[in-house]
């Protein structure tokens, strides 16, 4: 068996969010039209990829999106709470124009700490919550590939945590695209690289907000 191992960290598809709130883990959001293609396109990326072991969190949208690759691969999906959007205070509210969270003085207590961040689950939570993931998920798929669908902050907190970048960050400065890919490689236990793909094109600049 190869001491190399892959972990893919797959940001879901396109989500259905015409009132543009801060969908977070609310339930009811799928993925739109186009959201399902990029699953589509995202499961045709791992077309030459040796994945044995397929994961998703538990919120709707990324189960759609692993069910292509499911499909296609023969694979059961696991669910696993800990790769699930990160908590957020602002949850269920509209995120753009006049209304906007941000421009509502009521609201900027919770921004007093964009550190730790003190409007939703710190930072260092997430980074533990989903490493423990990833290394689940490395276990089980030794010598091969595994692949995670999750969510953007999560998945941009382990890139930042194994790169040993600073937590705090522009959120509009994230490479993590819809339907994007984050790959681990372990030597044995030992990270040995972190790559990145968007197998459905880069997100538009005024993509459906939420996620």
């Amino acid at each position: 068996m190869s001491d190399t191992t892959v972990v893919h960290l797959l940001r879901h598809g396109e989500v259905h969010n015409p009132a543009k709130v801060l969908y977070g883990r609310l339930p009811g959001y799928r993925l739109s039209d186009a959201g399902v293609e990029m699953a589509k396109q995202a499961a045709d990326w791992f077309a030459d990829k040796d994945v044995v072991h397929l994961v998703c969190s538990p919120m709707e949208r990324t189960r759609q999106t692993a069910q292509p690759l499911a499909d296609a691969r023969g694979l059961e999906i696991h669910v696993d709470e800990r790769i699930i959007e990160a908590g957020n205070a602002f949850e269920g509210q509209t995120v753009e124009g006049g209304n906007g969270v941000w421009r509502a003085p009521r609201h900027w207590w919770k921004l007093r700490n964009p550190m730790r961040p003190s409007w939703g689950e710190p930072y260092v939570e997430i980074a533990a919550r989903m490493i423990a993931a990833v290394e689940a998920a490395r276990d089980e798929a030794r010598g091969h590939h595994a692949v995670l669908v999750s969510h953007q902050l999560p998945i941009w907190t382990v890139r930042l945590h194994v790169e040993g970048r600073r937590f705090a960050h522009d959120p509009r400065r994230r490479e993590c695209s819809l339907a994007s890919v984050t790959s681990l490689t372990y030597d044995g236990d030992r990270l040995d690289g972190v790559s990145y793909a968007e197998p459905a094109g880069a997100t538009p600049p005024d993509a459906v907000p939420g996620a």
